[in-house]
């Protein structure tokens, strides 16, 4: 029986103690928040959990095991690192770190004392993300064009980071997860309305070799909420629509065929493929609970988390260049890898 505690209770906090509470084999020992009002809360909710308003109190009690950490992203380097050096196993919601050095440095911590880093990319775990993923590895999809993902709301507005760093995080890993590609550069623009010098509205343009894009547009000031990814290639394309409560993912046989030998580019003829639209039967579950029993599952066997800390790395590198290109207008940046 693992114990956990959880730190951060405000909007993400209260999911995690849910699915650890569900996912078995594991107790949730503490949860910590600065904001008494949200002990309070989750108190009432599970009587039985103890409650702290001191990080340092989960991370000096040797009998809890690992963390799962909700607290806002100028936050998580700290409180990571100081529970790697605890001892504990640690799972950190997205993104992992505020820059790749903090996250370089995590890794090495978790490596130094052979613990488990793992950074919650939920959406990776849905079932639909994951249906994908094997429709593109068995190459139904033929050679990929593009993805593109469109993820935007009314608020919520975050103090610390701008919309890049609030909302891009998820699709980014889900391409990230999906494509299995190194970016070469990036190009952000976005703007901010509110006075404050953080970008509520933003756009991301990602170059791969081989004639492959990926562009995302996040927004907090949009009128509707939209969760939707569209994926192209050569023979299908793919429409995820998170926001559907059944059919969420769709596979169409739709395209475009070009002769193979045409002499004069002038001369070529665009042929339309118009076939049937499929949906994928796909599991129930709760991405999250999925998510959280894998954590606990590493934790036991010891292999390589799915969201690892390699994959979190690699979510902030592409948006720290997405960040220095926005504050250069526009700017090609290439991405380090």
């Amino acid at each position: 029986m693992l114990n956990l505690g959880i730190i951060g209770c405000g909007y993400w906090g209260p999911n995690l103690v849910r699915n650890f509470m569900e996912a078995g084999e594991c107790r949730v020992k503490t949860v910590c928040d600065l904001n008494p009002q949200r002990l309070v809360f989750i108190k009432g909710k599970y009587p039985l959990l103890t409650t702290t308003r001191h990080t340092d109190e989960i991370l000096a009690d040797r009998s809890i095991d690992a963390v799962a950490i909700a607290t806002p992203v100028s936050t998580h380097f700290q409180i990571a690192q100081k529970a790697l050096q605890s001892g504990k196993h640690v799972m950190v919601e997205k993104p992992l770190t505020a820059s790749s050095r903090q996250a370089d440095e995590l890794m090495e911590l978790a490596h130094k004392y052979k613990k488990i880093l793992m950074v919650d990319h939920t959406f990776i775990y849905t079932a639909a993300v994951r249906k994908m993923k094997e429709l593109i590895g068995a190459g139904e999809l033929g050679e990929i064009y593009y993805f593109d993902s469109v993820r935007v709301n009314l608020g919520i507005f975050q103090h610390d980071v701008n919309v890049m760093w609030d909302l891009a995080p998820h699709d980014l890993s889900i391409m990230d997860y999906l494509l299995d590609k190194t970016p070469r550069s990036v190009t952000a623009m976005g703007l901010s309305h509110l006075g404050n010098n953080i970008e509520d509205i933003a756009y991301i343009t990602i170059n791969y070799a081989d004639n492959l894009i990926a562009h995302f547009h996040v927004n907090w000031l949009a009128p509707a909420k939209i969760r939707l990814i569209q994926i192209g290639g050569s023979d299908k394309m793919l429409v995820y629509d998170d926001m559907e409560n059944s059919d969420k993912l769709k596979v169409y046989n739709q395209g475009i065929d070009t002769p193979k030998n045409a002499e004069d580019g002038y001369k070529i003829r665009v042929q339309y493929r118009a076939g049937n639209m499929y949906v994928p039967k796909l599991e129930q579950t709760e991405a999250l609970l999925v998510e959280c029993r894998h954590f606990l599952d590493c934790i036991r066997s010891g292999q390589k988390p799915l969201s690892d800390g390699e994959a979190g790395l690699r979510v902030v590198k592409i948006l720290e260049a997405a960040e220095e290109s926005l504050k250069n207008q526009g700017r090609l940046v290439k991405i380090c890898t």
